[in-house]
């Protein structure tokens, strides 16, 4: 089984003690423990004590959204570069959003903004959604674990369900039939998520509204049941796949600007706005973080076909729930939404940020079957966003 250095009494680590078998033990009990025993305990306490989170939605934004069209848009930018639509106010005083994002918009008080994720790997959609779920791209055959596997392997699950579910399934085809980085790879197949699908029966058979009715707003509502059920993390993935279906990836060919306007952006801003108002209503948001990304944004300028292409170059992300203070906007992109001019961010960063919500230092070190040794990240965490831990 996997083991970090902070721990090794993971609930998945057979022979370890719990703490609540140490608490019937009483004083005799510690006593009688050996100096390893009492260390792992130690350590786990200390990792309870540092928890800000007991779950984490992440909301996989397939296809890769333009930042000028979503999160960051650029009023002042030529036509060519802005797009067709136009930068709107918000409930924050100094922040605009697109005007495809009204409900968002109205928000924002809930959730911080990333403006400067980026990446140097390939544009493909292959590498970016490894680099959003894993930290790091696959080498040398090795196909790195998505943090949702790796909270698994450290922390067990709870009230009896599982640790890790994606819904309402892994992803299909995006372009090359690679990892793409959301189910347990090296760890080995105990720690792969649980999908919806081997799940279902324990949710309320509850209409989705307010949410929707599209598979995005059912996938969201389901999502927030698994937390509340006790789930520690769920994975969202907003489309399914990219082969002639309307999604992000807004090339101008298959999904077009009118697609985004009309369907994509509407379905994305009145989700997760509800998903939003419902873990705050229900006291969920406090200990939830919730997570909205795309593997990349769009290029910083409209293509022959009316859309815009792959662009690793910089992009956006919200985040809230949990640790995060609302009402802000972390880093900033160039006046065209071409590269980060202030505080860049990384995935492994955006990861490292999400562990330590989970009271798990971004250098713990898990250990796969074949004895490859991995941490959790490099990066450490992005102090910016509120209280969270560096």
């Amino acid at each position: 089984m996997p083991q970090s250095q902070s721990s090794d009494s993971s609930p998945a680590g057979g022979d370890s003690v719990s703490r609540r078998d140490v608490l019937k033990l009483g004083s005799a009990g510690i006593l009688g423990m050996s100096t390893a025993e009492q260390a792992a305990l130690c350590a786990e306490d200390q990792r309870a004590a540092n928890r800000d989170i007991d779950g984490c939605i992440f909301i996989v934004l397939t296809g890769g959204p333009s930042q000028l069209d979503t999160f960051d848009p650029k009023p002042a930018a030529p036509t060519q570069i802005r797009g067709p639509f136009q930068a709107i106010a918000t409930n924050t005083p100094g922040i605009q959003l697109s005007e495809t994002l009204p409900r968002l918009a109205q928000r924002t008080h809930q959730f911080a903004l990333l403006r400067s994720l980026h990446h140097t790997a390939a544009p493909i959609h292959e590498a970016g959604l490894q680099l959003l779920q894993t930290g790091r791209c696959a080498r040398g055959g090795i196909m790195f674990p998505a943090l949702g596997s790796m909270i698994d392997a450290l922390l067990g699950p709870r009230e009896g369900v599982p640790s890790y579910c994606v819904v309402p399934q892994l992803l299909g085809n995006t372009g090359i039939r690679t990892y793409q980085g959301q189910t347990a790879g090296i760890l080995g197949t105990a720690h792969d998520p649980v999908t919806v699908g081997g799940y279902e029966t324990a949710l309320q058979k509850t209409s989705s509204q307010p949410y929707g009715t599209t598979p995005f707003a059912r996938a969201c509502f389901q999502a927030r049941q698994l937390i509340e059920a006790g789930v520690r993390f769920v994975t969202v993935n907003m489309f399914l796949d990219l082969d002639q279906h309307k999604s992000w990836d807004c090339h101008g060919t298959i999904t077009t600007m009118s697609d985004l306007r009309d369907t994509v952006c509407p379905d994305f801003d009145k989700t997760v706005s509800a998903l939003l108002d419902d873990l705050e209503a229900t006291g969920l948001l406090k200990r939830t973080l919730v997570v909205a990304s795309g593997e990349f944004g769009r290029t910083p300028w409209i293509n022959s076909h009316g859309g815009r292409d792959h662009w690793p170059g910089v992009w956006s992300a919200l985040m809230a729930g949990g640790p995060v203070s609302g009402g802000r906007v972390i880093g900033a992109s160039d006046a065209r939404g071409t590269a980060p001019i202030d505080s860049p961010v990384t995935p492994d960063a955006l990861l490292s940020t999400i562990a330590a919500a989970f009271g798990i230092p971004h250098a713990t070190t898990l250990t796969a079957p074949d004895d490859t040794e991995f941490s959790i990240a490099t990066s450490r965490p992005i102090s910016e966003l509120g209280k969270a831990r560096v």
